[in-house]
C-alpha cells in the first residue's frame, strides 16, 4: 500500500511539474492571456489580412482557430479545455450557449462602433439587447445551381430537386438542421418542428433523395460547384456568392416554400482569459471599413449599415444576397431545439448518411 501512494504521489508531482513547464513554455512563446487572443471562428470567415491589421494595431498576438458546426464549437467551449476569447456561433447556439452558462456579457461601452449596425440586426428574439453577442455576418441558405448543365432550367422550389433527371447531380452542406430544415420546407413544415411524425416524414423524402445525391460535403463545395463537379448545390448564400464570382454560369435562389434566415454573432465564452483583447477585437470588426474588407473577402451580408458604403454596387444591389426585409417573411430562423430534439434531427440526419451507403 505504501509503495502505491509513493507512486501516486509520484505520478501527481510529475504532472504538476509538466503543468508548470508548459505554462512557463506558453508565456515564453507569447502564448499568456494578456498578450494572446484565441479567436473561434468558421473555416475561411475572414480576411487574414484583418488579423495582420489588428496585431499591428494593438499588439497582440491572434490565435486563429476554426470549427466546421455550431455542435461542434458548443461542445469545445462546454468541455473548457481550451480557452477561447472570441467565438462566433449562429443565432440558435447563442440562445443554447446563454442557458447553459457558456458566455460572459458584453460591455458595450468597449463597443462604440457597435452604432454603426443597421438597428434591424440588433435586439433579436436570441439575444435581447445583444447583452451577449453583436452581428457579424447574415444571410440565407437556398439552391446554387448550373443553368448550361441543367439546360436552361430554373430552379424555384426545393421539389425540384427531387426531379429523375438530377441523377447523381446534387451537393449537400454536411448540417443536420439545413438538409432536415430543407425537406421539411419541401413538405411545407417549419424548418424548427418537433413533431415526430412530421420529422419521419422528412426522413423518408430525404431518402427518397438519395439517388439525386452526388455527395454531403463541407467547404470543398465552394470548389466542386464552380468546377462543374455537380450541377446543383444547397449551401449558405455567402458561398453561392463566392461560387457565382467563379462561374458565370452559376445562379442562386431562396425556395418559395421557405428556408433559413441566419444570423452569425461575436461572443466572449465564459472561460476568456483576455476580455479586454476580445472587446478590442470585437470593435475592431465593427469598424466599417473593416467590416466591408471582410465582407468583399468572405462573400458573406454585412449587418453594418455603414461599411456599405464602402462595398461595390454590384454587390449591395444584389437582391440575392441583400434581400428587402420586407419581401423575406416566408424565412425562418433556427430556434433552440433543446438537446433531446437536436440529437433527434442529428440522429435522422446521421441516419440519412448511412441510408446512402
Amino acid at each position: 500500500m505504501r509503495k502505491l501512494v509513493q507512486s501516486f504521489i509520484a505520478v501527481l508531482l510529475l504532472s504538476l511539474l509538466l503543468l508548470y513547464v508548459s505554462n512557463r513554455l506558453n508565456e515564453a512563446g507569447g502564448y499568456a492571456g494578456d498578450n494572446t487572443l484565441i479567436v473561434y471562428n468558421w473555416g475561411d470567415y475572414i480576411d487574414p489580412k484583418l488579423i495582420t491589421m489588428f496585431e499591428k494595431q494593438t499588439g497582440l498576438k491572434v490565435i486563429y482557430q476554426t470549427f466546421d458546426s455550431n455542435e461542434a464549437m458548443m461542445a469545445k467551449i462546454a468541455q473548457g479545455g481550451t480557452t477561447f476569447d472570441v467565438a462566433v456561433p449562429s443565432e440558435y447556439a447563442i440562445s443554447k450557449m446563454k442557458e447553459e452558462g457558456l458566455l460572459l456579457p458584453l460591455d458595450h461601452k468597449k463597443l462604440p462602433n457597435l452604432k454603426y449596425i443597421d438597428p434591424r440586426f440588433l435586439n433579436l428574439s436570441f439575444d435581447p439587447n445583444n447583452r451577449y453577442s453583436v452581428p457579424y455576418f447574415w444571410g440565407t441558405v437556398g439552391i446554387v445551381y448550373n443553368r448550361n448543365m441543367l439546360g436552361g432550367k430554373k430552379i424555384t422550389s426545393w421539389n425540384d430537386l427531387w426531379d429523375k433527371e438530377l441523377r447523381n447531380q446534387i451537393l449537400l452542406i454536411d448540417g443536420a438542421r439545413e438538409v432536415m430544415g430543407m425537406a421539411l420546407n419541401s413538405l411545407h413544415y417549419s424548418l424548427n418542428d418537433t413533431n415526430k411524425a412530421h420529422l419521419q416524414e422528412a426522413k423518408r423524402k430525404l431518402d427518397a433523395l438519395v439517388p439525386n445525391v452526388k455527395a454531403i460535403v463541407g467547404d470543398e463545395i465552394k470548389i466542386l460547384i464552380p468546377n462543374e463537379e455537380a450541377a446543383i448545390g444547397v449551401v449558405w448564400s455567402g458561398d453561392a456568392a463566392e461560387m457565382i464570382a467563379e462561374n458565370d454560369k452559376l445562379d442562386y435562389v431562396v425556395p418559395k416554400e421557405g428556408s433559413n434566415l441566419w444570423f452569425d454573432n461575436m461572443i466572449i465564452p465564459k472561460t476568456a482569459k483576455n476580455i479586454e483583447g476580445a472587446h478590442q477585437f470585437i470593435n475592431f470588426m465593427l469598424d466599417p471599413k473593416h467590416a466591408a474588407q471582410n465582407a468583399e473577402y468572405v462573400g458573406y451580408a454585412t449587418p453594418n449599415k455603414q461599411a456599405l458604403q464602402y462595398l461595390p454596387k454590384e454587390i449591395t444591389e444584389d437582391k440575392r444576397f441583400y434581400p428587402d426585409f420586407d419581401k423575406i417573411g416566408h424565412l425562418e430562423v433556427y430556434e433552440n431545439l433543446g438537446k433531446r430534439m437536436l440529437a433527434y434531427y442529428n440522429e435522422l440526419f446521421l441516419e440519412f448518411k448511412m441510408h446512402r451507403k
